[in-house]
């Protein structure tokens, strides 16, 4: 982060950080419970009779419970989540050489979401054989695991059909994709009214399942890819002026693909383990952060993060607000921010050919 601010001084990284702040408060003031400065008062009250006070606490009144257990932890999430799919869809599309690549190019979103479907479709008959602990972090791990395997068979697989050709991993992908959303929509035809009910507002993304077990889970898996990235920024920038050049100036084209390709699936698949299937963070918030600081891994990767999060924070902000007291699927927002911007983005790249 230091090499960030002394060499690019940009400041884009600060008005990123500085939008992310504002508008986490934003989202913690807005909903269908009004929020204000006395309720943070009864929290840090709260907090330090916990500390300090021998167990004796002040208790929380309906409006600090919703800011401590429901709001903050949520916006936490949103803030992991849209940091995660940003920095996973730079390592792709720096992996691709393709600024119109994201997570779900590769098959790992759909693996993480075909998974969870027939988790919600075949195991939820039989969840009640599991204890609650089980049950909590039961679709999570599946999704997970659904996201490592896709990305082991992506990579197993372009190996052996067209080895060392990162086209032909694009091209797995794609059919991953296909059978993967085949599967979901086997699973949706077998689902009974209830298991439709929930497996179609989970592929349709949702931070309300936020609280305190899973926001340090995922931040820690945020900062630890993190800092492997930045310990293969150089290498990743080599890769970017090509396969065979990379291999030139020392680059392990083969080690470095297979290891961007698992932390891509650790960053989408715990994300679409807890929040569901969110699209358009890993497109859109790469390339914005592109357009402001260039194509060096150094100072695109945290500002793919920072803008990641600020998209996620407002579709989910928008998503909670729009209709209260109800909800609408977080996955809405982001397509409708998406799709007009992949469109406009497609116009300018037809321009430019032109």
């Amino acid at each position: 982060m230091k090499l960030v601010f002394q060499r690019y001084k940009n400041p884009t990284f600060f008005l990123s950080l500085l939008l992310v702040l504002i508008f986490g408060l934003c989202a913690l003031r807005s909903g269908a419970v009004e929020v204000n400065w006395n309720h943070w008062s009864k929290l840090f009250a709260f907090g330090h009779s916990l500390l300090f006070s021998e167990g004796v606490t002040h208790p929380l009144d309906g409006e600090t419970y919703v800011l401590w257990y429901l709001r903050i932890p949520r916006v936490l999430l949103g803030v992991f989540v849209g940091a995660s799919l940003g920095l996973s869809g730079a390592l792709v599309q720096g992996l691709f050489r393709n600024p119109l690549a994201d997570p779900s190019l590769l098959g790992v979103t759909t693996g993480a979401a075909c998974a969870a479907a027939l988790t919600i479709v075949l195991i939820s008959k039989q969840s009640m054989l599991f204890s609650f602990e089980v049950r909590v972090w039961l679709l999570p791990f599946v999704s997970f695991m659904g996201a490592f395997l896709t990305c082991m068979f992506l990579n197993i697989g372009a190996s052996w059909l067209m080895p060392g050709s990162i086209a032909g991993l694009l091209l797995l992908g794609i059919a991953l994709n296909a059978l993967g959303v085949a599967v979901i929509g086997f699973c949706t035809y077998l689902a009974t009214d209830e298991q439709l009910r929930s497996l179609s507002f989970w592929t349709l993304g949702s931070l309300a399942g936020a609280n305190w077990t899973i926001v340090p889970g995922l931040g820690i898996v945020l900062v630890a890819v993190y800092l492997w990235c930045r310990t293969q920024a150089q290498q990743l920038n080599a890769l970017n002026l090509g396969e065979a050049t990379a291999a030139s100036l020392g680059v392990l084209v083969p080690r470095l693909r297979w290891t961007v390709s698992v932390m891509v699936a650790l960053l989408a698949g715990v994300s679409v383990a807890f929040c569901g299937v969110i699209g358009f963070i890993g497109l859109i918030a790469p390339h914005l952060a592109r357009a402001f600081v260039g194509a060096d891994m150094r100072a695109l990767l945290p500002i793919s993060m920072l803008l990641g999060a600020l998209l996620m924070l407002t579709a989910d902000t928008l998503a909670r607000t729009i209709v209260i007291p109800a909800e609408i699927p977080v996955g809405i927002f982001t397509a409708l921010l998406g799709g007009p911007f992949l469109m406009l983005l497609l116009h300018t790249k037809r321009h430019r050919v032109e």
